[in-house]
């Protein structure tokens, strides 16, 4: 099935489904300004592989999904006081929640990385009913104390984009290049380099990336909310990330009763192609113990 779009929650987006529909449904739900196409093809072709129907589509201002309107304002968002938000994270959930509806699907396994981890921590917290299981990988709680970004990193996040295709890639690169797993790089980096390059030509949305930055920051502390989530969950993240740091992963796993913790040495903030049976293992081990529960 190629791509297509849906009107969900007020918002139009792009979706795409692959694998048989009698099979388990796992939705994907991607990270910062990031397309579908960050899930790569031949990851989502595992989990295929491995039993499941997978979704995965561009989040609201990513991709080929709705640009929304609005100023986030990054000060007040980050001093949780700006009411005017353009929308927050449990819009997001809303969204995800608002395509399995359009598709059909009661109940699916919720996987999230990054941004897409805590989407996906609200789609358990608020639609409990219709998750399955939960994995959140390199991801954090929302909580101020925890899952840090590196302050180098920080410093670049948000310089002006640059113009043009061969620009954007290098940019890419080179952002990959202070996030990813080091060890990895040589098969990595021309990966990500044709990754930047469909991404710039599938089309850019700096200011609703900016939008989600305030999303991101202006949405509430999930800790104590997560104290009530009781699906089976699996908590994924790498000791070397640098954006989201890996206390965040270990704040999110305490606070799940029962959540699985899966450290990944020396792991960044990717998912290299060389750990993908690493992370096809945990989403299956958990969907799994889901499903065993099932009547």
């Amino acid at each position: 099935m190629g791509e297509s779009f849906a009107e969900v929650n007020g918002v139009r987006l792009c979706y795409e489904v692959l694998g048989e529909p009698d099979r388990p449904v796992v939705a994907l739900i991607m990270g910062l300004g990031g397309p579908l196409i960050w899930w790569d093809d031949e990851f989502c072709q595992g989990l295929v592989g491995r039993g499941f129907r997978v979704i995965r589509f561009d989040n609201r201002d990513a991709g080929l999904s709705q640009a929304m309107s609005g100023t986030g304002r990054l000060i007040k968002s980050w001093l949780r006081r700006d009411t005017a938000q353009p929308y927050l994270l449990a819009d997001m959930a809303d969204d995800t929640v608002g395509l399995l509806d359009h598709l059909g699907v009661a109940r699916a396994h919720v996987v999230g990385v990054s941004m897409g981890g805590m989407i996906a921590q609200e789609v358990a917290i608020h639609h409990p009913d219709r998750v399955l299981s939960l994995t959140s990988m390199m991801s954090t709680t929302g909580s101020r104390k925890v899952g840090w970004v590196a302050p180098r990193i920080l410093a670049r996040m948000f310089a002006a984009w640059p113009p043009g295709e061969e620009a954007y890639v290098e940019r890419s690169v080179a952002g990959y290049r202070r996030i990813g797993t080091r060890r990895f790089m040589p098969t990595a980096v021309p990966r990500q380099a044709d990754r930047a390059r469909r991404t710039y030509r599938r089309g850019l949305n700096p200011a609703g990336t900016m939008r989600q930055i305030s999303a991101i920051v202006a949405s509430p502390d999930r800790t104590a909310a997560l104290g009530n989530i009781r699906v089976p969950t699996v908590v994924i993240h790498g000791t070397a990330d640098p954006l989201i740091h890996v206390s965040g992963g270990k704040a999110t796993a305490r606070a799940i009763p029962g959540a699985e913790l899966v450290l990944v040495p020396g792991m960044g903030h990717d998912m290299p192609m060389e750990l993908w049976p690493v992370l096809w293992d945990a989403i299956t081990r958990t969907a799994r113990s889901a499903e065993s529960r099932r009547p």
